[in-house]
């Protein structure tokens, strides 16, 4: 008979642990027989003695891997190898032991629970357990298994536990009143100041609303709420003034925007906060009247009228005095000024409609006490027209008749136009002039729409007796004062065709009998061209003519002037004499050869004594004057030497005498006696009849 083997897992005993025998009927315990064992693990987990049939298991077995082995055993001869039994299946099972403790399938567990809540699986312990004062728990768990007797085994976990928010909080003002100052006149939408009421709870649940409840400026201020920072933000929502109202009070509320039901028995969610916003006094520019001026002046207003007036008032306390100005800028022709007390525009020159028909002026208001405080508003000037223009022809008119025209053709239509804008529009008027009311040629016929047409009065016109017709046309509008003009209207004589087309306004007739041949106008031509010619060999033979000489007499003698002959060498010609030397003569090179014309034969240069020590300057003179004279290197070309020379801070005049053949008598050198000793020897040599002579 088979059975089931059953085993223990995890043994630990040294030796292998016996599982079970099998036995056969047909073993007479001879060693005849042999078992086997196949199956699950048989070999290596479970071994058979195949003499005994006793089965061991050869390892440590784990139930909680495999709880059971499914094994067949057999029984051969060992003689002959028949099996003398048919093959058996048997089972071994595996019992367990506690040998696993129990095991929580996460190390940590987190959990979270709104605070306030009631019970649950894990519930609190603790009434009311606010999130506000505590919001993190860590609870260790422990699993024990046998239900908790002895011998069993355990397992921890650790559950950590989040109380989440709930708005159970409603916002609290830090303080009750909060104080601000703003400048007077700053910008709408100034930020006056900050305001933030404080709650405990987090998230949505500590969103706020910010409002003002009630206060005296409820219309001048405003306050918004800041979703990132949860402030409450005073802004200025009307223009301030310091002189109107100087202190403002508001009551400002905060309130959650999601309130839990749950919680509104505990008290509103809102609480108030008193705000106080001083205005500060500031020097503010002056103020006009208005945002601009509109001034309309009549074009023919005299020079010095006052046109209008601006006016401006300080804002501050103070009331500062005011002065006025034009912006030059804006009147660089300064056709207008302005009373610097009261603000009274006047004109400074005529206007004209027709040229500026509008002038857009700047004035500037200035505090007298401040120059720093100023404002400046535009003033626009249009100016009225006035009938001070009379019509004129629009056009100049080239107006012709024929010879064949019959009487009552019309011939010319003309139009006018006018400088002045009458309110009313143009009406124009077109009459003859009262000298000539008849003209027994033409008649002008007003259409009544601001023309007027040109009739011929007679039967037929001629160019040899009349080419031209001067028309003169009485012009005048309606408008007050009446304006007139006399325009002349050209009208010639034309040869047209039988319909009426031009072909030729010329008195060819009267030009060709009383005209010249082309032979004759060739001849004037070539007579006139010969006649210039001329006159343009005359005028060049003229300026060829030898001009007068300086000198026209050898026995003409003049003061230091050395005339020669021979032409010079022109504008190259300036080594003739070198006046630095009579200035600083030891800075007179010894000897300079000529630069215009090169000598014929090269001389040996002389070495002259020099004579600049303790000599007077006539002296001086004298000597360089024979030195030139017999000097064989300079040819006599035609130079004029001039020696004038003058001492420094001289209180005399030129000392030449180039000029004093001009006078009608000698002249008189007696006065050189009273300059002092240094021109004693110009006195002598020029003071008397004898120096005169000599």
């Amino acid at each position: 008979m088979w059975n089931q083997f059953f085993l223990l897992e995890e043994y630990t005993g040294t030796d292998t642990q016996y599982v079970g025998k099998l036995h056969t009927d047909q073993d007479k315990g001879d060693g005849n027989l042999k078992y086997i064992l196949t199956g699950d693990g048989a070999g290596s987990l479970f071994v058979i003695d195949e003499n005994t049939g006793d089965i061991h298991a050869a390892k440590k077995l784990d139930r909680e891997e495999k709880s059971l082995y499914i094994l067949r055993a057999k029984a051969i001869d060992r003689k002959t190898g028949r099996q003398v039994e048919p093959e058996s299946e048997f089972i071994i099972k595996i019992h367990d032991i506690n040998d696993n403790e129990p095991k929580f399938t996460k190390d940590l567990y987190t959990a979270s629970v709104p605070e306030m809540s009631g019970v649950g699986i894990i519930r609190t312990a603790l009434p009311d357990m606010s999130r506000e004062n505590r919001e993190q728990y860590q609870v260790v768990i422990q699993a024990k298994d046998m239900g908790g007797q002895m011998g069993g085994l355990s397992g921890t976990t650790t559950v950590n536990i989040t109380l989440t928010d709930v708005n159970n909080n409603p916002p609290r003002f830090p303080q009750s009143t909060y104080q601000f100052n703003s400048p007077e006149s700053v910008p709408l939408g100034t930020h006056v100041g900050r305001i933030k009421a404080d709650d405990p709870d987090v998230g949505e649940n500590a969103e706020m609303e910010y409002s003002i409840a009630e206060g005296d400026g409820t219309d001048m201020f405003d306050v918004i709420t800041d979703k990132d920072t949860q402030e409450g933000i005073i802004t200025v929502k009307q223009n301030l003034d310091f002189e109107s109202k100087m202190l403002y009070t508001l009551r400002v509320d905060a309130s959650n925007t999601h309130p839990d039901p749950r919680f509104l028995h505990l008290g509103p969610f809102k609480d108030t906060a008193v705000v106080k916003i001083s205005v500060e006094d500031i020097d503010e520019p002056p103020v006009f009247s208005k945002l601009y001026y509109l001034i309309e002046v009549d074009e023919d207003v005299k020079e010095g009228s006052i046109i209008g007036q601006v006016t401006a008032y300080d804002p501050d306390a103070m009331n500062n005095l005011i002065k006025y100005a034009i912006d030059r800028h804006t009147d660089m022709d300064r056709i207008f000024s302005i009373h610097s007390e009261n603000g009274s525009i006047f004109t400074l020159k005529p206007l004209d409609r027709e040229s500026s028909p509008w002038h857009n002026i700047t004035i500037t208001a200035t505090e007298i006490n401040n120059s720093k405080q100023s404002s400046h508003i535009p003033v626009f000037i249009r100016i009225l027209d006035i009938n001070d223009h009379a019509p004129e022809f629009a056009m100049y008119y080239e107006t012709f008749v024929c010879e064949n025209a019959k009487p009552g053709q019309l011939i010319q239509t003309v139009s006018v136009m006018d400088r002045d804008d009458p309110p009313r529009g143009h009406k124009f008027f077109f009459e003859p002039v009262p000298e000539f009311p008849l003209n027994p040629n033409f008649t002008i016929v007003d259409n009544k729409d601001n023309t007027a047409g040109i009739m011929t009065r007679k039967d037929g016109y001629s160019r040899n007796k009349m080419s031209t017709y001067l028309l003169p046309i009485l012009i005048f509008d309606n408008d007050y004062p009446i304006q007139s003009s006399t325009g002349t209207l050209t009208i010639r004589v034309c040869a047209c065709d039988s319909q009426g087309n031009m072909q030729s306004c010329n008195a060819e007739a009267l030009v060709l009998s009383a005209g010249l041949s082309t032979g004759a106008l060739i001849a004037i031509l070539l007579c006139i061209i010969i006649l210039l010619v001329l006159v343009v060999l005359f005028a060049a033979l003229k300026r060829q003519r030898k001009k007068e000489p300086l000198i026209i007499s050898k026995d003409d003698v003049r003061d230091n002037i050395v005339t020669y002959n021979d032409e010079g060498g022109g504008e190259e010609d300036t080594q003739a004499f070198d006046i630095g030397t009579l200035r600083n003569p030891e800075a007179r090179e010894d000897s300079k050869l000529r630069r215009d014309v090169m000598p014929e034969t090269i001389f040996q240069i002389r070495r002259t004594v020099p004579l600049w020590e303790n000599i007077d300057v006539q002296d001086f003179i004298h000597r360089r004057l024979k030195e030139n004279d017999s000097d064989p290197s300079a040819p006599p070309y035609d130079s004029l030497a001039t020696y004038a020379y003058e001492g420094n801070d001289s209180i005399a005049d030129s000392l030449s005498s180039l000029e004093s053949l001009t006078a009608d008598c000698n002249q008189d050198y007696d006065y050189l006696s009273d300059w002092g000793p240094r021109f004693k020897k110009l006195a002598d040599m020029y003071g008397g009849d004898d120096s005169d002579r000599d």
